[in-house]
């Protein structure tokens, strides 16, 4: 190996290190929070279907209406929409939630699903991004 091999290996390491880190301390920042568990807000056409705590144990939910059905999963701290019959399926998109103030939105059924703190907890409002 000559010297520039070393040098580029030890950039894709620290490069590597770089991206890991920030990830492995949020991660240790959520278990933090697991003490003042989150709550989702599930709305059915404006009105209030359900809430329910975001537990490490698995809930299924599902939600029947004239509109369709979809099914919620409950799981790790957060909440995903996991089956629709909408046309779009966009709903299945938002993927895996768990952070205060992200939500999940079926338009054709009209469910909102919005992922707040627990009743009581204190507020961790983070700033997302600065827009200049």
């Amino acid at each position: 190996m000559k010297r520039g091999d070393l040098v580029l290996i030890s950039v894709v390491l620290a490069a590597a290190l770089i991206f890991l880190v920030p990830r492995w301390l949020d991660g240790k920042d959520s278990e933090k929070n697991h003490n003042n568990p989150l709550t989702a807000t599930i709305t059915v056409d404006g009105q209030l279907f359900k809430t329910v705590e975001l537990t490490e144990e698995e809930q299924i939910i599902e939600i029947k209406t004239d509109h369709g059905m979809n099914i919620l999963k409950v799981y790790d701290y957060g909440i995903e929409m996991i089956e629709a019959d909408c046309p779009d399926k966009v709903c299945l998109s938002f993927g895996f939630v768990d952070k205060k103030n992200q939500s999940i939105v079926c338009l054709p059924h009209k469910v909102l699903v919005e992922v707040e703190g627990a009743s009581g907890g204190e507020s961790q409002d983070e700033v997302d991004a600065v827009v200049n």
